[in-house]
């Protein structure tokens, strides 16, 4: 098999990943068409390994066992790998047994620009193009143009992995980067991806029982047409939108429905319209509980003790504060509601001297 090609049956899948170049490590990224279409799908895989760099497409191999069976057996490096897993553990039920992730290497490491592009510009002195970056990833044949900006994608992920552990190795920190990379590979794997409320959307707790039983209508109204349409939610009105709807129906107000709309879509709209104002009262959804806080001198001064020791040993560590404990956990520890040793890694818990 050449060094760079495009895999497209499974026997020649079976061939690449049976080849003696493949080695004991490999490096994976994605590609769905989530910005085009209503149900993203795995589009394409780019793998690296050893002297390999390749394109494997699932749309048109057949079976991709193989390569969930070989992933399966051998630690992976990817970047910023939290979407990637989420679409391997959908397509094969399943995660390697090492993600290996080079955007929390370079974070642990005090880089304050850890985009791909940013760290192949870092440690190899390449400057990326990002003229496929909102591709259709769905449609072939891919243009040499796309394969080029995919293969780049993990082309450096290997060598680049080596100089992070590296450096990660000479400031005593490796161990807090495998901790932390394992973390994130357990949370992608037990993720509830089939939660009851999808349409309880970021900006929802703004509203009142009537403005979330609009919110549920319209969010109701809008999936349906994206799922006909077949294309992202998005395209049919964006979160923030929806949100802005519901606070005006919810205070009486009409709302301006987009000139675009065909005639079919602002009937069915007005129809759900008057179908979530008909709605009793009493059956408007609930508002969940939020956790209220006892706020007083002692709370507010153990916040104030633990963000200290905190920002202190980020500034000596020159790391991001944040990747030691973002706020709400440590007031969640503050307040006494949640375990230290449940809610921070094993390295997080000695930088505020909570082990």
């Amino acid at each position: 098999m050449s060094s760079t090609s495009l895999v497209r049956t499974s026997q020649e899948l079976v061939s690449l990943l049976s080849c003696p170049g493949t080695g004991s490590v490999c490096a994976i990224d994605t590609e769905a068409d989530s910005l085009h279409r209503y149900r993203e799908s795995l589009c394409l895989v780019q793998f690296a390994c050893e002297d390999l760099n390749v394109l494997i497409d699932p749309l048109e191999i057949e079976d991709l066992a193989p390569l969930g069976g070989f992933l399966g057996e051998r630690p992976v490096w990817m970047h910023g790998a939290d979407y990637d897993m989420t679409m391997l553990r959908r397509s094969f039920g399943t995660l390697p047994p090492a993600v290996f992730d080079t955007q929390i290497g370079a974070r642990l490491l005090g880089v304050r620009r850890f985009g791909l592009a940013d760290l192949v510009e870092l440690y190899f002195g390449v400057v990326l193009s990002k003229s496929s970056q909102k591709a259709d990833w769905g449609k072939r044949p891919l243009s040499p143009k796309m394969m080029e900006y995919a293969l780049n994608d993990v082309r450096y992920l290997l060598p680049m992995g080596e100089k992070i552990c590296d450096e990660l190795k000479a400031k005593g920190r490796f161990e807090w980067f495998v901790e932390s990379c394992e973390a994130a590979r357990l949370k992608v794997l037990d993720r509830d991806e089939g939660r009851g409320e999808p349409w309880r959307i970021q900006g929802s707790g703004r509203l009142d029982r009537a403005g979330l039983n609009f919110l549920k209508f319209l969010w109701e109204w809008r999936d349906t047409e994206a799922a006909s349409w077949d294309r992202p939610s998005f395209m049919v009105v964006t979160n923030r939108q929806l949100i802005d709807w519901s606070l005006a129906l919810a205070a009486g107000k009409k709302i301006e429905i987009p000139n675009h709309y065909r005639p079919e879509r602002r009937k069915r709209l007005t129809e759900v319209l008057d179908a979530a104002r008909a709605v009793a009262a009493a059956e408007w959804p609930e508002k969940p509980r939020g956790l209220r806080r006892r706020r007083d001198s002692e709370f507010d001064a153990r916040v104030a003790r633990l963000i200290a020791t905190r920002d202190s040993k980020g500034a000596e560590l020159d790391i991001d504060p944040s990747l030691i404990a973002p706020r709400s956990i440590i007031e969640s520890i503050a307040d006494g509601e949640a375990d230290p040793a449940e809610v921070l890694l094993g390295w997080q818990k000695s930088c505020l001297a909570l082990d």
